[in-house]
């Protein structure tokens, strides 16, 4: 059976960085510049996404359209868990690669997320939602899902912590705190209660899309003042476009801070 040959690589502890890059990925289609055009493997990136090694399984940050490619390159066989930060293309259009994993798992994925996503999911993956019968077990995946809001909760044997953030003018997406580690993609915004909740932090993860301003996404000084306002030991920035190239910005990035990379491996 599927359940009898599976294997999965133990992160309990470890904070794992999927994917790195912006909505179109990193090198991007059609693209000759500098950085696409890079053999540095840091100039590599896939769409965001993380996952997150917790005392009851592991806890999958998103599902990137890059998540085969993800999970197969760190040797991960299954995700516990899923939270979702929001509902756009770039973080959810990876959720039929969860197919396998009610297999290994013994019952439906369970997927926390926002009314918003939800919506998304159900109108997106309408199959997985359909009162006709399956040709097979497997044909599509199965999910279960709960409520998430703001307030702290447990799950797979952690508290994890949702953030408020915003994401330009029209759409409030979440960050997550686990322990000392928070994880803030696509935002340009966070609140002040989410600052609060920032405080004293070992590591923060961070948008910072390109130089250049963005409606919807810290350019990389705004990211740095960000990061300096909350003031995490470390900070890495993602969500990163073909504008940073990875070495030259970190040369000159403050102390304290770099760009994230696609495999970053980050104890707990």
């Amino acid at each position: 059976s599927l359940a009898s040959r599976f294997v999965s690589a133990d992160i309990k502890g470890k904070f794992i960085l999927l994917g790195t890059g912006t909505s179109v990925g990193v090198p991007t289609l059609g693209c000759n510049c500098g950085v696409c055009c890079s053999r540095d493997p840091h100039n590599q990136r896939t769409r965001c996404s993380a996952i997150v090694g917790l005392p009851e399984g592991n806890l999958l940050i998103d599902t990137a359209p890059d998540l085969r490619a993800q999970l197969l390159r760190e040797k991960l066989g299954i995700a516990h868990a899923v939270v979702y930060t929001h509902e756009h293309a770039d973080h959810l259009f990876g959720l039929d690669d969860l197919r396998l994993f009610q297999f290994y798992l013994g019952h439906a994925v369970p997927l926390y997320c926002e009314p918003a996503v939800e919506a998304r999911i159900r109108e997106s993956y309408s199959y997985a939602f359909s009162n006709v019968k399956q040709t097979h077990a497997g044909a599509i995946p199965q999910l279960e899902f709960h409520p998430l809001g703001t307030e702290p909760l447990e799950i797979l044997g952690a508290e994890v912590t949702p953030l408020r953030l915003k994401h330009g003018p029209r759409f409030d997406v979440l960050g997550f705190r686990f322990g000392d580690i928070a994880y803030c993609t696509d935002t340009n915004e966070i609140p002040a209660e989410s600052l609060e909740r920032l405080q004293g932090l070992d590591v923060l993860i961070l948008d910072a899309l390109r130089r250049k301003s963005h409606p919807t996404h810290f350019s990389l000084d705004e990211a740095i003042e960000m990061a300096r306002k909350i003031g995490a030991r470390q900070t890495y920035f993602t969500h990163i476009s073909h504008d940073l190239d990875h070495a030259t910005t970190n040369a000159i990035l403050p102390d304290g801070m770099s760009l994230a990379y696609d495999g970053l491996r980050l104890p707990l």
